[in-house]
């Protein structure tokens, strides 16, 4: 594979600082060497600017740094058109997850149907009218999907970006009660921690990848890693407890790069702050190495 790596250190869309430092830790933890292990030809394309909060003015309270996200993200998409029109896998890095808007808008410029497998501790169907806190990164996919603010939805080529029946929500365990409300009545398949127990991870995968695929000509992979439990990813913005273990995580990547369709993957909410020796950005790279064919044997 030709694998383009970009990093979007992103954490305006968060309520916490550190997670602009994620990339930096991801790539720390060796990932260029891992990728290049399993055979594959590695362009980093380094990061996109982005500005700190401290030298920002929050003008909207329920869509706090709203202009320097689309910024932002316009430009993460220009750089994720390229590489996939190059027949590059692009990797972005994160950074918080108002990024994903970033990434999908790019994909969707290089694909006329993208299917999403989409992995969080955390709906992000939020809209400025459900949002407690009004950090974006709890709307990307609700915004990728056509809901919210019109300035958050109109940032692709086409709109809505994503269709529902292309989508699957995996690990989600933390929603806001006016979230859950829009994801039942919007009729978003969504995967709850309580399904990875009762009916297994592999079935939990398989249903998300069958659904990512059945139609489209892409499949795009949005890891948060705070769909792991905190004892495995402990350097993350948001942590929640009881969620996926390190061997589920690493199950569900092996399962996704057996299906041989992922074009693109982002993994994001990776804070060195909050970590421990850099235990969760040293997984984030193995993550990603098992989402692009890293096996045991």
């Amino acid at each position: 594979m030709k694998i383009t790596i970009i990093g979007a250190p992103m954490d305006l869309g968060a309520g916490r600082r550190g997670v602009d430092m994620g990339p930096s830790a991801i790539r720390k933890a060796g990932l260029h060497d891992m990728l290049r292990r399993l055979g594959h030809e590695v362009v980093d394309a380094g990061d996109l600017f982005i500005h700190i909060s401290e030298s920002l003015e929050v003008k909207e309270p329920a869509l706090r740094f709203l202009d320097e996200i689309l910024t932002s993200c316009r430009t993460l998409a220009d750089k994720v058109e390229e590489a996939a029109l190059a027949g590059r896998i692009p990797v972005v890095l994160g950074g918080d997850h108002s990024i994903a808007l970033g990434t999908i808008a790019g994909v969707c410029r290089a694909a006329k149907r993208v299917g999403v497998v989409y992995v969080d501790a955390h709906g992000d169907f939020n809209t400025p009218d459900t949002s407690p806190s009004g950090n974006i990164h709890g709307m990307p996919l609700a915004a990728a999907m056509g809901l919210g603010d019109p300035r958050l939805v109109g940032i692709g080529p086409r709109q809505p970006m994503l269709r529902k029946e292309d989508v699957a929500l995996m690990g989600i365990r933390d929603i806001d009660p006016a979230e859950a409300r829009l994801i039942r009545d919007f009729g978003l398949a969504a995967h709850t921690v309580r399904h990875v127990d009762e009916i297994g991870m592999k079935a939990v995968v398989d249903d998300c990848v069958a659904r990512a695929t059945r139609d489209t000509d892409w499949l795009h992979v949005s890891f948060d890693m705070d769909a792991i439990d905190p004892a495995y990813a402990p350097g993350t913005g948001t942590p929640v407890s009881g969620g996926i273990t390190e061997r589920e995580a690493h199950l569900a990547m092996e399962i996704l790069a057996d299906s041989g369709k992922v074009r693109s993957i982002e993994v994001v909410e990776t804070n060195p702050i909050l970590d421990n020796g850099n235990q969760t950005g040293q997984l984030a790279a193995r993550l990603i190495a098992s989402c692009l064919g890293k096996r045991i044997l």
